[in-house]
């Protein structure tokens, strides 16, 4: 995504869901949730044979119904999560001479590595029912977040996530609901840092949720 997307989605999901704070004294979630999302770099996609990369995803969610326009349902979903991911250079020689201590980044980076992630994500939601019982989801998300280890790829410290998601909703009783769906992932910092190659990943993702009343 371009950084003007990013920024265009960002001030949307902010300016909408403060138009509906005017509305209400407290902005109350609708619905609460669980997200599990496995993501992986070795897909039809992009599988870069430079690296490894894979990610299990938990995600608490927070449901903000936005309004309806036609047969479309919108939602702002607000989601704090951890990501534990797994890295390891493939290809050596992604690592350059010209870089400083190129030798020694070399053997750092191929050495698989275990890292944490830690975001604040805000989803854009547009459902579209399907059966009595059934909505399809289409999903837009924008996030910040902290990763905790250095690789070739990305440095350590501030970054954005990104995630675009297609899945169903089926009401399982009268307050509960189950999704099952994938997602596209990326992770970069917007070159705020360096390296900031990034990661791109493609995920499958299930998750419950419990209207409140």
């Amino acid at each position: 995504m371009t950084n003007k997307f990013l920024t265009l989605l960002f001030f949307f999901i902010i300016s909408f869901s403060s138009g509906q704070e005017k509305k209400r004294a407290v902005l109350k979630p609708t619905k609460i949730g669980f997200l599990y999302n496995y993501g992986t770099n070795e897909n039809f996609i992009n599988n870069d044979p430079d690296y490894a990369y894979d990610t299990n995803t938990y995600k608490l969610q927070a449901f903000y119904t936005l309004g309806n326009w036609k047969n479309l349902d919108f939602e702002l979903i607000v989601q704090p999560q951890v990501q534990f991911l797994n890295h390891q250079l493939l290809n050596e020689q992604f690592v350059t001479p010209d870089e400083e201590n190129y030798q020694d980044k070399r053997t750092e980076f191929t050495t698989a590595k275990t890292m944490n992630l830690y975001a604040i994500e805000f989803g854009f939601a547009v459902k579209k029912q399907v059966t009595k019982k059934l909505d399809f989801v289409g999903t837009v998300s924008l996030g910040f977040s902290i990763i905790n280890t250095r690789t070739e790829r990305i440095a350590k410290g501030f970054t954005f996530i990104e995630n675009f998601s297609l899945g169903f909703s089926h009401q399982t009783y009268t307050n509960s609901f189950i999704y099952l769906g994938s997602n596209y992932g990326h992770v970069s910092n917007l070159n705020f840092q360096k390296p900031n190659n990034g990661y791109n990943i493609l995920g499958l993702e299930v998750g419950y949720s419990y209207v409140l009343n």
